[in-house]
């Protein structure tokens, strides 16, 4: 049975809580993406931002995917090599950026290029999921999934807001 939007969105956000990630702190990066470039941003518009990201059903879907294989890795649950690969966020595999990639490109090249300069710099949340070494968390889907959400939202940011940006001036 397909799950209704709603309900889909209020399992993503309990996902999202249950693993120790909050809107604000995927809010703060989308801040700090925006100021160099929007000097009259604010935390709720960011926050707003955030929150529409999620909404988006394919965003949803990508933050169950994730967080589950995360889990399914933590419970040793899945098969070998995949169970190595995924406990050691082995440089080489790549899809989890690609799963975070669905996020980012619902909202187009600046979503693109914001998420690449999160997952290089590791900034605030992003260092605390990806720094899991030597605990028994796996958050090697999460780290890219909130770097993908915000880079959403700062790219929502930009193209609803082109008028307080002072480029544009």
């Amino acid at each position: 049975m397909v799950q209704s939007g709603s309900e889909l969105h209020k399992v993503a956000l309990k996902r999202l809580k249950d693993r120790g990630v909050t809107l604000e702190e995927i809010a703060e990066l989308v801040y700090d993406l925006q100021k160099p470039y929007l000097t009259e941003i604010a935390m709720d518009l960011c926050l707003d931002n955030v929150q529409a990201v999620i909404r988006k059903r394919e965003v949803q879907n990508a933050i169950l995917t994730g967080i589950e294989l995360d889990v399914l890795c933590e419970e040793n649950k899945l098969s070998s090599p995949l169970q190595e690969i995924i406990k050691e966020d082995e440089g080489l595999y790549g899809i989890d950026e690609i799963l975070a990639l669905s996020i980012v490109n619902v909202y187009g090249s600046i979503g693109f290029t914001n998420y690449g300069f999160l997952d290089k710099t590791k900034p605030k949340i992003i260092s605390r999921l990806d720094n899991h070494k030597n605990t028994q968390e796996t958050h090697t889907f999460l780290d890219d999934i909130v770097g993908a959400i915000a880079a959403a939202a700062a790219s929502r940011v930009a193209h609803d807001n082109p008028e307080i940006s002072d480029i544009m001036k």
